[in-house]
């Protein structure tokens, strides 16, 4: 196959190139970047020396594509203008996700340019939508924060055992490679090293995915923690009676039992006992664990995942491999690093 991504330069679009240099069904890839234009990909991503010899060309060399990712920045609007650049389009920015105009405008503060669009993109988890990415020609990728609280609750989710009455209070922990590769004040590393900040807590535009994927009420807050990639979801469940931990493994085996990419991670001892981000760093796994609050009325659910991998790039190509019929785990086998 030909690909092509565009936004190449940046640190998702890296990770594109890294997984697609390695994928057994593509032959052909091109790395689009106004900015880079004609330089060697190695300028920007220097893991890839000696597995890559590409350069970076302008957009509108980028064309004639089996399938085109666009890893462009939120809000750049641009799927009108490229769509038709490949048969199979994958956009990882947010400017799809939602489906409904009204709940764009109110956590996007502005009208969709496109509203017409809006509805038109199948939210790209295969976790949630394998059978829709099948015969999709447009897919959206997922908010990073949005896909690990998304896996956490989904179990609980599908057996009924969230009480809709209360919401769903979730704490998300991010590293320093979500705010992309732009630098700013607060990825400065004297600001940034050290810190547990919370830059967002409340108002977090990934809650609106999670609420339209899972129809739930969401509180979620999203803090700053001295990592480089990785999410921590951690989410406080009201149940809608008190449930064991019986209940809550079958949930969890239920929905993730056949699912390459998801491990229930549940262990009695040891220091990871319960999901960790940093196991995960390079891998499209998310690890998922449950605890139980003693007096009943709260299940405790996890995910950690790689923001740039399962949250980003590793997401788009298992949905590329779903939609063309490849095995899932086409170039997606890296398993992640101890220590």
């Amino acid at each position: 196959m030909k690909v092509g991504v565009i936004g190449a330069g940046g640190y998702a679009g890296g990770e594109l190139l890294r997984l697609l240099a390695g994928h057994p069904e593509v032959g052909d890839i091109v790395a689009g970047s106004e900015s880079l234009a004609g330089k060697p990909v190695t300028v920007a991503h220097p893991n890839l020396r000696k597995r890559s010899s590409l350069h970076f060309v302008r957009y509108d060399e980028v064309t004639g594509c089996d399938v085109l990712f666009l890893s462009l920045p939120n809000g750049a609007h641009r799927l009108t203008e490229l769509r038709s650049r490949g048969t199979l389009v994958i956009d990882l920015s947010s400017d799809h996700r939602l489906r409904d105009a009204a709940r764009y405008r109110e956590w996007y503060d502005g009208d969709h340019p496109h509203p017409e669009l809006l509805g038109a993109a199948v939210y790209g988890i295969p976790e949630l939508h394998r059978d829709e990415i099948r015969t999709a020609k447009l897919v959206t990728g997922a908010g990073c924060n949005a896909t690990a609280t998304l896996l956490a609750l989904l179990p609980l989710a599908r057996a009924g055992l969230i009480d809709p009455s209360r919401p769903v209070v979730v704490e998300c922990k991010v590293g320093s490679s979500e705010g992309g590769r732009e630098p700013g004040e607060g990825s400065h590393h004297p600001e940034r090293s050290g810190v547990v900040r919370s830059f967002k807590p409340v108002g977090h535009r990934h809650t609106a995915e999670v609420e339209q994927e899972l129809g739930v009420r969401v509180q979620l807050s999203v803090t700053a923690v001295e990592l480089v990639r990785g999410v921590l979801a951690t989410a406080h469940v009201p149940v809608t009676s008190p449930v064991d931990d019986k209940a809550c493994w079958r949930a969890f085996r239920d929905t993730y039992a056949n699912e390459p990419f998801v491990r229930i991670v549940k262990e009695r001892t040891g220091i990871f006992r319960n999901p960790e981000p940093k196991l995960l760093a390079g891998s499209n796994f998310a690890d998922v664990g449950f605890a139980l609050d003693p007096r009943g009325d709260r299940v405790v659910a996890l995910c950690a995942i790689d923001n740039l991998m399962k949250g980003a790039a590793g997401n788009g190509v298992q949905a590329m491999n779903v939609a063309c019929g490849f095995a899932e785990t086409a170039g997606l086998e890296f398993p992640g690093l101890h220590p």
